[in-house]
């Protein structure tokens, strides 16, 4: 089989993009909020992040970035598990929480919402649209982060609870049928009127 990983020299330019800067271009993706969870019983944590993206169907699996220095990798680390909770229109103050609004820390971030748990143990978050329960089944170090590729074993579904982004530092709840016909203040027909799904 022929590989089309390539070696690519590293580049000898000097970056010249703060840290503030890039900080700021990227404000400019949206991004669907999730909270990954990690740990069991009292000694579990979790952050709010942007950063979860599928990788591949079969086998089940998903990318998340994780800061090395965040409270969760550890717990990460040493369970070989994680949740990913993708959060829904309703979910603001719960992704305020996990980012460290208010300071709270540990499993003081998980109260005031019901939590579940599958195959592996971690926190699931029970309203979320979906949550997933995973294994870590690879991890890439890079600068100060950890790519890590999850297996999902288990998948914990809440249908019309509708979605939740991050852009320009805020969130912005998404609602079922309401927003695609609100788009640019457009009437849009929705996937269900053009495909008949």
């Amino acid at each position: 089989m022929n590989s089309m990983v390539r070696n690519i020299e590293k580049a000898t330019t000097t970056p010249t993009v703060s840290a503030e800067s890039f900080r700021g271009a990227m404000r400019h993706l949206a991004g669907g909020v999730s909270v990954i969870t990690a740990g069991q019983g009292p000694d579990i944590s979790g952050m709010t992040v942007t950063s979860v993206t599928s990788l591949a169907v079969e086998p089940a699996t998903l990318v998340v970035s994780v800061n090395r220095q965040s409270s969760s990798w550890p717990r990460i680390s040493e369970l070989g598990a994680f949740g990913v909770n993708i959060l829904g229109a309703d979910h603001a103050e719960i992704a305020k929480r996990f980012s460290g609004v208010g300071g709270l820390k540990g499993a003081a971030r998980f109260e005031g919402a019901e939590w579940a748990t599958l195959v592996t143990g971690v926190p699931l978050l029970s309203g979320a649209p979906v949550a997933l329960d995973c294994e870590v089944e690879h991890v890439v170090e890079r600068h100060s982060h950890m790519l890590v590729i999850g297996r999902v074993l288990d998948v914990l579904v809440s249908d019309g609870k509708g979605g939740l982004s991050y852009w320009q530092g805020q969130y912005i709840p998404h609602h079922p049928g309401k927003d695609a016909s609100n788009v640019a203040g457009e009437d849009v027909p929705t996937a269900r009127a053009l495909w008949g799904v």
